[in-house]
């Protein structure tokens, strides 16, 4: 199966670089609306057999036009949300993304005990997001399907970075990925995925990227 992990649009609250993690969370900006609809154009001659969001209400919206292209119903499936940022939440400054990131990175090495301050470990974010995959594949129509998934920035690094063959946490930490980012993987939870590709940009151009957004969970967390 073909994996296609997609990042949502733009909210408010990466314009801001605020850890902006809780339920039902912001819709988009104009921006992050514009990403949606050149989302659904650059996938225009990818075949989509089944397309899922979280539970935030910012992946429904970004899904919402790749749908109406692909004629598929947005599937919203739970474990597919952004890792809680728990005592985090809503913070901005240098120290708090840095801990924040950190910690989920520390996740994608291997480190599961760790906890998000007041919030999951590892173990907890892993158990949810393999859950949901696992739930997409079931059902999935067939081995060659390729199913799009509208998640979030820390979500897809930490996932592909432990589970995909061609990203660790040392790849993941360094590859930004922006406002509706792509990270390709293909194969199953029983043989491994392999990735094939990490587009980090916004996938209708640098035209339509932000570079004044704070956007904790796109930026490289790799550098001091």
């Amino acid at each position: 199966m073909k994996l296609l992990l997609i990042r949502h649009g733009q909210t408010p609250g990466n314009v801001l670089g605020q850890l902006d993690t809780a339920h039902p969370g912001p819709g988009l900006t104009e921006l992050g609306e514009r990403q949606a609809e050149a989302l659904a154009r650059a996938l225009a001659n990818e075949r989509i057999d089944a397309l899922y969001a979280s539970t935030l209400i910012r992946t429904q919206i970004t899904a919402a036009p790749l749908g109406r292209r692909q004629s598929l119903d947005v599937e919203v499936l739970d474990g597919l949300h952004e890792i809680e940022a728990g005592s985090l939440e809503k913070l901005t400054d240098h120290e708090s993304h840095k801990r924040y990131m950190g910690t989920v990175i520390s996740w994608a090495a291997g480190d599961l005990d760790r906890r998000m301050p007041a919030g999951p470990d590892g173990h907890e974010f892993f158990g949810r997001f393999d859950a949901a995959i696992a739930t997409v594949l079931e059902r999935a129509s067939g081995g060659e399907a390729t199913v799009a998934v509208v998640s979030h920035g820390a979500a897809i690094r930490t996932w592909a970075g432990r589970r995909a063959d061609g990203a660790d946490h040392e790849f993941a930490a360094k590859h930004v990925l922006a406002n509706t980012g792509i990270v390709a993987l293909e194969g199953d939870p029983g043989n491994g995925w392999k990735l094939l590709h990490w587009d980090g940009s916004p996938v209708g151009g640098l035209a339509l990227a932000d570079p004044t957004a704070e956007d904790p969970t796109g930026k490289n967390v790799a550098e001091p």
